[in-house]
């Protein structure tokens, strides 16, 4: 397989925060948009931008845009890669409580998973797999109703994956599978089996964890079943029919990882090497799977 950078991962996170809060409507969010669609184009055969309009929990309406990018457009078979690019507006589960109305960075939740993203894109183009590929960076993931909320619905999160799973790019477009990146840069990398996943791609899942233990990282990819994740992957599996697993970051008894939606969300707390082996895992997976043509 391509030989993944790990430097580049971390400075293609360092660039998208770099922008400030990638939250809809703000000069952040479209700096940043503007900035992944070049980085793409550069590297894939097509780039599709997707705007969409959407209404937040709290009644405000707010423009997202999904960004596909895509290796191979005329294959009929395809392997989806995905992540969210949007920052959260509120840090609302940081322990400081005069912070949870300030946006977070976002560097391994959405970042990361996007650069993760962005340097297999880079790499594979050199050396491109025989099937079709379509990376999705999907927006107004993480924007869900805060914890100070009245009440709460599972309908407030994951806007531009919902979207895209309603009005696909393509129409009548599918995928083989799709493996979804969700803060998959921590220091202590956990990936678990969650629920959605077993449930709507268990072979797929299976396929995933038995490679990374073939490559040695048995225990980074954790064979233990846990409890679904509200996550992108639920809509594409749910509303697109495309079996999806979700490599997404699973520490115990904190939750997903120590700073998830707080300001400390940032580039201190960022480990390459983890974007590395996730990496090399999915693209062993799908290189095992659909061989590099000569």
């Amino acid at each position: 397989i391509p030989d993944f950078s790990a430097d580049s991962a971390f400075a293609y996170t360092k660039n998208q925060l770099s922008f400030g809060p990638r939250i809809p409507g703000g000069k952040g969010h479209d700096e940043c948009a503007f900035y992944l669609v070049h980085q793409m184009q550069r590297w894939c055969d097509t780039v599709i931008m997707q705007p969409f309009s959407t209404t937040l929990w709290d009644g405000r309406s707010v423009r997202g845009q999904n960004i596909i990018a895509s290796f191979n457009p005329q294959r009929d078979q395809r392997v989806l890669l995905a992540s969210h690019w949007d920052s959260r507006m509120w840090a609302d589960q940081d322990p400081d409580s005069t912070q949870h109305r300030r946006p977070i960075p976002g560097a391994n939740d959405g970042a990361t998973g996007v650069a993760t993203l962005m340097e297999m894109a880079r790499i594979m183009s050199q050396m491109p797999p025989n099937v079709g590929i379509d990376f999705i960076l999907f927006d107004v993931e993480d924007q869900g109703q805060p914890e100070w909320a009245e009440t709460y619905e599972d309908n407030t999160w994951c806007k531009g994956s919902q979207h895209w799973a309603r009005n696909r790019h393509i129409p009548y477009y599918t995928a083989v599978y799709g493996v979804l990146f969700d803060m998959v840069g921590t220091a202590e990398p956990r990936f678990t089996k969650e629920q959605v996943s077993r449930y709507y791609a268990p072979g797929l899942t299976d396929k995933l964890w038995n490679t990374a233990a073939a490559l040695g990282y048995g225990n980074i990819f954790v064979n233990s079943s846990t409890d679904p994740i509200l996550d992108d992957h639920l809509y594409v599996n749910q509303i697109a029919g495309i079996p999806m697993a979700d490599i997404v970051q699973n520490s115990g008894a904190t939750s997903f990882f120590p700073h998830w939606h707080t300001t400390t969300d940032n580039l201190d707390n960022v480990s390459a090497e983890s974007m590395r082996i996730v990496a090399t895992v999915t693209m062993k997976t799908i290189y095992g799977d659909y061989p590099a043509r000569n």
